[in-house]
């Protein structure tokens, strides 16, 4: 989700001897690899597609045996009183980070990334956009991962956040982005062994076809966004020739919309249609970037757009 600035830190505090307690005591058959194998970086996974072993962002978001074994964890997100889609425990090895990246796939779109470190020391930072912080222990923090991101553990210690994905309501929103009280005024937020917190997750969003208005709302927002990686004569031209061609693919899906609906009828004609536009985008796209963090426009087009036109047939 696209932010104001790069950094939020929420007014609120956690209790971090608690949080700690319950992290440890999983067992080393909680923690997994990073879905994308980055050394030293490996999670638990607290929120996911059925509560089963996956990272997966689709499907109905369900608690993992790992989260409801630690009724802290589960406390502080139901504590939001907001919907949670994938969640988990992202652990960062001593001397190593993530490496400079934007997340720019569908998913990121609408949601942001709340995070709650757990274990850290100082000498981990976490950069964004040309700005570094440090994230202390039991705090909360949400930033804009649209921009390019990464982070270091130069501790000699693994590093722990509490990392969970949200839309977030107008209160939630409200709460991140207003100016914050003194410190010491700050809502705390400890552990109550009497709370039954009621935990909200998203059910599975995907239409078996992506309805016109979303695809219109997607492409405009990504044309807004391309430029050239250089001037030049043609610079202008190669801009609007993209964007003419994604103006004819939505006015294209709009009327396949119209003839077959979103339940997967008339799926053959919908993937012939996203196709054919993959194929145009291809040269056009040639030397076009975002003007935020400088991803191509081709691999955005297809990260935020054409991968998600129509859901794959028998999906649950």
């Amino acid at each position: 989700m696209r932010l104001p600035q790069p950094f939020y830190q929420l007014p609120i505090l956690f209790d971090v001897e608690r949080l700690q307690a319950e992290v440890a005591a999983l067992p080393d058959a909680a923690w997994a690899p990073h879905p994308d194998r980055v050394p030293g970086n490996s999670a638990a996974r607290l929120i996911s597609a059925g509560g089963a072993e996956t990272d997966t962002v689709h499907g109905q978001m369900a608690p993992t045996p790992w989260l409801e074994g630690a009724p802290y964890l589960k406390q502080v997100l139901a504590g939001f009183g907001v919907v949670w889609s994938r969640s988990r425990l992202m652990r960062l090895a001593p001397g190593c980070g993530v490496p400079e990246h934007a997340d720019i796939n569908y998913h990121w779109h609408t949601r942001v990334r709340l995070h709650i470190p757990v274990f850290t020391r100082p000498e981990v930072r976490f950069h964004c956009d040309g700005q570094s912080v440090h994230m202390g222990a039991g705090e909360a923090w949400i930033f804009d991962n649209w921009r390019r991101h990464h982070v270091e553990n130069r501790a000699e210690a693994e590093r722990i956040h509490l990392v969970a994905d949200t839309t977030g309501t107008a209160g939630f929103w409200r709460f991140a982005c207003a100016e914050a009280p003194p410190r010491a005024e700050w809502r705390r937020v400890g552990w109550d062994p009497t709370a039954r917190p009621h935990l909200l997750t998203e059910a599975d969003q995907r239409f078996a076809v992506m309805p016109a208005a979303e695809v219109d709302w997607l492409v405009e927002d990504l044309c807004d966004e391309v430029t050239p990686v250089a001037d030049g004569p043609d610079a202008s031209e190669r801009v609007e020739r993209f964007r003419a061609m994604l103006a004819g693919f939505v006015q294209d899906w709009r009327q396949l919309c119209a003839l077959h609906g979103v339940s997967g009828r008339g799926r053959d004609d919908f993937l012939r249609l996203a196709g054919a536009a993959h194929k145009a985008a291809r040269p056009l796209a040639e030397g076009l970037v975002m003007k935020t963090n400088g991803a191509g426009a081709l691999l955005v087009l297809e990260k935020r757009v054409l991968q998600h036109l129509v859901a794959e047939q028998g999906a649950d």
